[in-house]
This record gives structure tokens, C-alpha cells and sequence, in this order.
């Protein structure tokens, strides 16, 4: 087999001092033991429900025995007889986006040598929302904004809240995602992909010389970007919306200003979106799509209902979102008409938004557009 050229600089990415992971299925462990507990079944009677040990349950709930390492086959069973037993169909379709977490959580703290881009997991697969909601959850331990809300029920004894990372292992993922990004922003386009999804991961962290890391890599020369779409288009965007998550909201605002100024970069922005919100569900395996994919290949109303539900106060990247809007009503002008209870909806929104602080002036000024477009068709 002949050997790939790979990267350089990727090959000094190492880390074989490093302990495996703790709990290699955490997020599928606990989101396998919030099924459980909301079917309202115990351990030992979904063992003996399933046909396996007891403490095959214990260990795949506590994330000690990665559900990863089951069979493809065991993991359709397990999930049908999960359905069956009356478990909720949207947290069983999360479960495998709790897989995919738990695989990128495992490789990042086992660190294993790394002698290509393509060797990562980050480096040929674009993340959704919904399974980088997933990393955040054992990342930050909040949970996802998808998984459906019940009514909490008693634990029994000190079983953790959430899947979050103990702090060594957390300190070991942030670290290793810096260096990650450092070696991928030193190896050129090849590792584009793996560079902008570790810069983006590393803005969970909460340490306190984050933002301003993340602020440094944004002002290095290299870093400069034209108006407009470039290789670097959605590096930029991923770098500005962490830094809003940091309270940093300029470099945002310069990125609506000269990264979406012409129609190639408003469409890779919307044709992002729909990816992001699973509106195009295609798997992507690099970022060139956000380009080449034509606007009319998703379902316009369906990304408007996404995006009107995160037109919010408060949110970091709510200028974004307002000019996502903007921007795609722009481009479909007859979604106002098309749907009276999402204009209404819509409308709702954009009033509380209007009457809110924490907006930038073009924001504001969109925001205004919008709500006349929508007068004019109520």
C-alpha cells in the first residue's frame, strides 16, 4: 500500500504517557440510563428484559463499558427492544449522535500518535448540531436543547446529573484539541476541516486564557482573510462564533461585514445552516459543500423555522442568526407568504428582539427590514 503524504507537523501529535479514558461511553451510557429511567424500569429488570448481566447494564450506563464496542447488529436490537419497551423515539434517534461523541471523546484523550490529518475523526467528517451538542453536554454538562424535557425523577443514591467529563479528562481533551488546532493550522488546506472543528470544541473550554488564545490565532497574519468567500470562509466564521461565547462579540461582527458582503458568501452561510440544523442531511466530509451545494437542494421553510427559533436575547450569536434571517428572506422572498402561523411566530420575535438590548446596529436595521416585510403580508 503506498504510503499518504500527510500533513506535516501533524506527526508530532502524541500522547502514549496518557492513561485511556476513564469512561470511554459516557454520553451513550447516560443517555442509554435516561431512556431507562424514563421507561421507568430498573437495571435489573431491563437485564433480564434484554437478555444480558446486570452489571452489562451498570457498565454501559456509568460509560466504564463504551457502547461503541458493540456490534452493529447488538446496537439495532438493543435500540428496537428499547422502542418496544417504550422508550422515547427522539432519545433513541439521539443515541447515535451520543455515540459519535463518545468515539471523538475517546480518540482526543487516548491520544494516539497521529501521523496524518485524516487519521482524526474531526479531519473528513463535517459535525452536525445536534452531535456537537452531544461533545458539549460532556464537555460543559449542559445538556442538549433537543433532548425533550420530563419530569425529573429521584435518584437513588449520588448518580451524576449529566455526562460531563471528570476535570483531569476534560484538561486532557482541551489540551489535546489546542494542539490539535496549532499543528492543523501549521499543515495547510489538507487539514482545513480537522483545524476549524478543534478551534470550535476549544471554545467549551472555560479556562480563563481561552478567549484570548482563541483571539491571537484569529489576529495572526496568516489568519487574513479577502471579502467575501475564501478557503478560509468557514474557519473564520467558526473563530467568531466561539469568541462570542466568550463575551468577545466584534470579531463577529466584522466577519458578517466582509465574510457575507456578496452572494457567494451569504449562500455558503445558509447552505451551513441547513447542514448545521440537519435540514440537508447528507453527510459531508469536508467544507467545500457550503459552496457548492445549490440553494434550492433544501427545504427553505423548514431552515426559516430553525433559525426564526433561535432569534432570541441573550443569545451569544444572535447578530448572526438576525442576518441569517435577513439574508434568506432576501433570497426567498415569498417564504413570508408561504406559512401564516410561522409569520406570526416570526413576527413575535423580531418585536422582542426590536425591543431589546445587546444588538449591533445592523442587526437592528435587518431586523427592522424584516418586520416591514412582514407587515406587508399579515
Amino acid at each position: 500500500m503506498a504510503a499518504r503524504s500527510g500533513a506535516p507537523g501533524l506527526e508530532t501529535l502524541t500522547g502514549s504517557s496518557l492513561e485511556p479514558a476513564k469512561r470511554p461511553g459516557a454520553v451513550s451510557g447516560h443517555l442509554l440510563k435516561e431512556i431507562r429511567t424514563r421507561i421507568g424500569v430498573s437495571q435489573d429488570d431491563l437485564a433480564e428484559l434484554l437478555q444480558v448481566d446486570k452489571s452489562t447494564i451498570q457498565g454501559w450506563e456509568s460509560g466504564r463499558r463504551a457502547l461503541n464496542s458493540a456490534r452493529a447488529g447488538s446496537l439495532r436490537v438493543l435500540k428496537r427492544n428499547l422502542l418496544r419497551l417504550g422508550g422515547d423515539p427522539a432519545l433513541l434517534l439521539m443515541l447515535d449522535q451520543a455515540l459519535d461523541a463518545d468515539s471523538v471523546i475517546s480518540f482526543v484523550v487516548n491520544a494516539p500518535a497521529l501521523h496524518h490529518a485524516d487519521d482524526h475523526p474531526l479531519a473528513s467528517w463535517v459535525l452536525t448540531r445536534d452531535t456537537t451538542h452531544m461533545l458539549a453536554w460532556a464537555l460543559t454538562g449542559n445538556p442538549p436543547a433537543s433532548l425533550p424535557t420530563t419530569t425529573k425523577l429521584p435518584r437513588r443514591g449520588p448518580t451524576p446529573s449529566s455526562p460531563r467529563l471528570p476535570n483531569d479528562e476534560l484538561g486532557t481533551f482541551f489540551s489535546q484539541m489546542r494542539r490539535t488546532a496549532e499543528l492543523a493550522q501549521r499543515s495547510g488546506d489538507e487539514a482545513a476541516l480537522l483545524r476549524r472543528q478543534a478551534l470550535y470544541l476549544c471554545s467549551y473550554d472555560s479556562s480563563p486564557d481561552t478567549a484570548a488564545w482563541l483571539a491571537e490565532i484569529r489576529r495572526r497574519p496568516e489568519q487574513a482573510r479577502p471579502r467575501g468567500w475564501s478557503p478560509d470562509w468557514a474557519d473564520a466564521r467558526s473563530v467568531a462564533t466561539s469568541l462570542t461565547r466568550h463575551g468577545d462579540q466584534a470579531a463577529l461582527t466584522a466577519f458578517i461585514e466582509t465574510g457575507m458582503d456578496d452572494e457567494i458568501g451569504e449562500a455558503a452561510n445558509l447552505n451551513y445552516w441547513a447542514y448545521w440544523l440537519g435540514i440537508d442531511s447528507l453527510p459531508k466530509t469536508n467544507d467545500q459543500f457550503m459552496i457548492a451545494t445549490p440553494a434550492q437542494s433544501w427545504d427553505a421553510l423548514a431552515l426559516l423555522r430553525g433559525l426564526t427559533d433561535r432569534l432570541k436575547p441573550g443569545l451569544a450569536a444572535v447578530d448572526l442568526n438576525i442576518h441569517s434571517v435577513w439574508a434568506l428572506l432576501a433570497l426567498r422572498g415569498g417564504l413570508l407568504a408561504a406559512d401564516p402561523i410561522l409569520n406570526r411566530t416570526l413576527q413575535e420575535q423580531v418585536t422582542v428582539l426590536l425591543d431589546s438590548d445587546g444588538i449591533s446596529a445592523q442587526a437592528r436595521r435587518e431586523l427592522t427590514s424584516v418586520h416591514y416585510g412582514l407587515r406587508l403580508t399579515t
